[in-house]
């Protein structure tokens, strides 16, 4: 398969200036990868948008074109749930002659269910996505902009970072890996003139909970963050240099929470959220709760691959 989908250039002056900056968005065809990429082409960027849905590429590039009309916006199928995939994408963006100036680690995945009933192939594969492949490309692109004394990166956290997650137990280890590393970099970037952010939303209205089988969960079915809200909170703590922010105020409220409750109140609490909703005494969620928004919008990159 063909992985360099489409590139396409306008005539204008703007897209010969060397100081238009490119965005590199992985998980752009949709959820807030998709939201990211409309702020960014709305600033001027040049725009490079991977995921393996072309359907969803090709939808968000004809908004894109609509609303915006990017100087340069280059498309790219690639599964980089695969192993081989930040490498290619690396060098296919290089043999372009294309310049990251920020980096969106958007692509990733869960898988619901109990750990011994899931499947173990899915729960490698989200390792690879969620963890393996986000290192691989900063690594890749960080050395760039360590060069050049300029970039950043955006690194999609979570709430989930803070706190166990019964029944999506990888998932929410996942992203406790991506905060951590995400704040020991920050440490070593210090007077480099490269900044990296953390984007921590609670529950968002993605296709998250379809394809990790959870779409019947009490927490799918509660009140969800809107994609674009979350990814301006994203776009904007990523501008101002910022080290990390949790989108929404009462996910700010329990993150802080998270710091003092016991891991043990934090995990009951969690599976609450995340049983059917058709089961116990009751199918509601309780706000109240440190749990009731923690998982962020992703869909799977291979299962409505964003």
């Amino acid at each position: 398969m063909a992985n360099l989908m489409a590139n396409s250039e306008t005539s204008s002056s703007a897209a010969s200036n060397s100081a238009v900056r490119t965005v590199l968005i992985t998980g752009a065809s949709s959820g807030i990868g998709a939201e990211l990429a409309k702020l960014f082409a709305k600033d001027g960027y040049n725009l490079v948008l991977v995921a393996d849905n072309e359907a969803g590429l090709r939808t968000i590039a004809t908004q894109l074109e609509r609303q915006y009309n990017p100087n340069r916006f280059t498309l790219i199928v690639k599964d980089l749930a695969k192993p081989g995939a930040p490498d290619e994408l690396h060098r296919e963006i290089l043999e372009k002659g294309i310049t990251v100036n920020v980096l969106v680690n958007d692509a990733g995945f869960g898988e619901y269910g109990l750990f011994i009933e899931t499947d173990l192939q899915r729960e490698l594969a989200v390792i690879q996505l969620n963890v393996i492949t986000l290192v691989h490309l900063t690594k890749l692109f960080l050395r760039e902009m360590i060069a050049r004394g300029e970039g950043r990166i955006l690194q999609l956290a979570s709430v989930a970072s803070k706190a166990p997650a019964p029944l999506l137990a990888v998932y929410g280890a996942t992203k406790s890996f991506v905060l951590s590393f995400t704040d020991a970099l920050i440490n070593e970037l210090k007077d480099t003139g490269v900044t990296m952010t953390a984007l921590m939303p609670g529950a968002t209205d993605t296709n998250f909970f379809n394809a990790a089988g959870a779409a019947n969960t009490r927490v799918a079915a509660s009140s969800l963050a809107d994609p674009a809200v979350v990814a301006k909170d994203g776009y904007e703590a990523l501008m101002r240099g910022d080290g990390r922010v949790v989108s929404g105020f009462m996910n700010q409220v329990q993150t802080a929470l998270a710091a003092v409750i016991p891991d043990g109140v934090l995990a009951a609490a969690q599976r609450a959220q995340f049983e059917e909703a058709h089961s116990g005494a009751s199918g509601e969620s309780n706000p109240g709760t440190p749990s009731s928004e923690v998982y962020s919008g992703q869909s799977h990159e291979n299962n409505d691959k964003v």
